[in-house]
């Protein structure tokens, strides 16, 4: 049973909130505060006007909610010195779609007030580094004028959504990307988005993120029986929103690349031959945020929930946010996420309170897919009869120098819009057909001469920003990359391994880049050290799982070696798929055989 505590507020009959603690638990002084800071206000708003050049915790922790991460650029610190404050902010753009206008600010934004680059990320958003505090307020009104928004792109809050990037205009890549734009729309806040254009845009309400007539009709049944959290203002969220962050993927079936067992929900989009939504299957409980040497935190992947109609699809996705908004772990950070709840509790148990008392329809059982694929899109493909996309690699999302200056010009002379793929890529869409040579001979310059030769093992490869800026890395990621995807790659040469491997790190173990769910994954556990992890499969299905806690970056080799020769020599599998049929403890021996 839940216990239930009712508060109050006097001559304000609409801000009464229903408070739930799930199973007894006590809630953090951090869930108080984010309950008392007025909707995500204070004492962010105070400190946005004064003249520090850093934000105070209190201040950082609601800052998320608005787009931005506080960081210290650590190798700038000096002794006796302030430490380098800077901000990173990311954007919300669902489903990666950037229009060409919203680019060309971002552009600009980043040589202005930045620190030259633009970052895809894994979950198709720019991020912008190294602003000031005092210039913060001027980049968030650019973006906002351009009609482009940071709100809920960090924070305990739904976060960007994911779709396929590609621009397809078959119908059902089309829904699904519609349907990624209506899902976002849905769990936009309420009172939460007020408070961001009142910070960012001086309160002009003509850049409220308006959703479309069947998303406003839709949004009122968060004031039904269960979903609604007891706060008008924020109906969905309530004034404490969510225990931890919250993330939704949209694909259709068979389409991979959002990776869409990592979410907490995961949806499959079907699509009927007249080219109309028929209904979804749906996931729930993934993640892949852990922590070292603490048993309780672990990846996960999503467990099938079932399929719905079409017309239930957004009153299910609001009463799944419900279900963990009232049972997610409000105590304990680390274990507050809904794929821990799922854990707990298990698939049965949630869809039965789901059925019973939040949606209160049927869930059928999940429908038939047909195989998983991990797409990327790379290369040049036709988008419609009049036009051509092109996807580009960007090795760890990096956008910068000469590469974004060419790709700058592109955009602005052709008038083009983007895409970001969870592959931390980008598409240049709507290229007319009359343009393309052009275009081509524009981006050989760059380096993508032959964009049907991309290196195999880089094609995949995903690594986190790490050092010098995030404050949770403990060793280099994006930095090191490149030189760790050469020797990965050497060594299958001189092995005559003509097979590529699916490749992630991470430099510190809250997965970012999604790791644990690659064949081969080093994720940071100390300078220059990683564990290893192996066992992912390529299409994105399994989690993989470690076998050392410690590496030495410089014996990855030696370490590799061994085991390679055996995957060589009695497997034609993938090397995953390899890891699998084999008994754990050989796997162990042959790592730590030393030549």
């Amino acid at each position: 049973m839940i216990k239930v505590q009712k508060v109050k507020k006097k001559k304000d009959a609409a801000k009464e909130e229903t408070v739930c603690l799930a199973n007894g638990l006590e809630v953090s002084k951090f869930e108080k505060f984010k309950k008392s800071s007025h909707f995500l206000k204070e004492p962010l708003a105070t400190e946005l006007i004064n003249e520090s050049d850093h934000f105070t915790n209190d201040a950082v922790q609601l800052l998320k909610f608005h787009g931005s991460y506080q960081q210290d650029n650590r190798e700038n610190r000096k002794p006796g010195k302030s430490k380098d404050w800077q901000m990173m902010l990311r954007l919300r753009s669902p489903g990666g779609e950037i229009p060409g206008k919203l680019f060309l600010s971002l552009d600009e934004l980043s040589d202005k007030l930045g620190n030259g680059s633009l970052r895809a990320t894994t979950r198709q958003a720019f991020q912008m580094h190294g602003i000031r505090k005092e210039n913060l307020k001027e980049v968030i009104r650019t973006i906002v004028n351009s009609m482009g928004s940071t709100l809920a792109a960090c924070g305990d809050i739904n976060r960007n959504v994911m779709a396929p990037a590609a621009p397809f205009e078959s119908s059902e890549y089309k829904i699904a990307r519609e349907l990624a734009v209506k899902v976002a729309d849905l769990l936009t806040p309420v009172a939460g988005q007020g408070t961001f254009l009142e910070l960012w845009a001086d309160g002009d309400l003509k850049y409220k993120i308006k959703p479309d007539n069947e998303i406003k009709d839709i949004r009122k049944l968060q004031f039904k029986d269960h979903v609604f959290s007891g706060v008008k203002d924020e109906p969905l969220y309530g004034s404490s929103y969510l225990p931890r962050k919250f993330k939704c993927a949209v694909t259709v079936p068979g389409d991979n690349s959002v990776d869409l067992l990592t979410n907490d929900i995961g949806i499959v989009a079907f699509t009927s031959k007249d080219g109309i939504l028929e209904g979804c299957n749906v996931y729930v409980g993934g993640g892949m945020g852990r922590t070292h040497n603490n048993e309780e935190t672990f990846a996960r992947i999503a467990d099938p929930l079932g399929y719905v109609e079409e017309q239930d699809i957004y009153e299910l996705i609001q009463s799944i946010v419900a279900i963990q908004r009232d049972y997610g772990d409000r105590k304990s950070r680390k274990n507050s996420r809904m794929k821990y709840l799922l854990h707990r509790k298990g698939i049965k148990w949630f869809k039965k309170l789901l059925i019973e008392k939040y949606f209160k329809k049927e869930i059928k059982k999940i429908r038939k897919e047909p195989n998983q694929v991990l797409i990327d899109y790379l290369g040049w493909h036709k988008q419609n009869k009049t036009s051509y996309f092109v996807g580009l690699p960007l090795l760890s999302g990096r956008l910068s120098g000469e590469k974004k200056n060419t790709i700058t010009s592109i955009v602005k002379k052709y008038n083009l819009d983007l895409r970001l793929t969870p592959n931390q890529d980008i598409l240049l869409c709507n290229i007319a057909n009359k343009y393309k040579s052009e275009i081509k001979k524009a981006l050989s310059k760059i380096g993508y001469d032959n964009l049907d030769d991309i290196n195999e093992i880089q094609r995949h490869a995903l690594a986190c920003p790490a050092l010098p800026l995030c404050g949770l890395a403990m060793t280099e990621a994006e930095r090191i990359l490149p030189d760790v995807l050469k020797r990965i790659e050497k060594l299958l040469l001189d092995l005559k391994i003509e097979k590529t491997i699916l490749f992630r790190m991470t430099g510190c173990p809250n997965g970012c880049t999604r790791p644990y769910m690659a064949e081969l994954a080093l994720v940071g556990s100390g300078q220059n050290k990683y564990q290893l992890w192996l066992g992912g499969s390529k299409n994105l299905q399994r989690l993989a799982k470690p076998f050392l806690q410690r590496m030495e970056l410089n014996d990855l080799e030696k370490t590799l070696q061994p085991l390679f020769n055996q995957w060589k020599s009695s497997s034609d599998l993938d090397f995953g798929d390899f890891i699998n049929t084999q008994n754990e403890s050989s796997i162990l021996n042959l790592l730590n055989e030393i030549k």
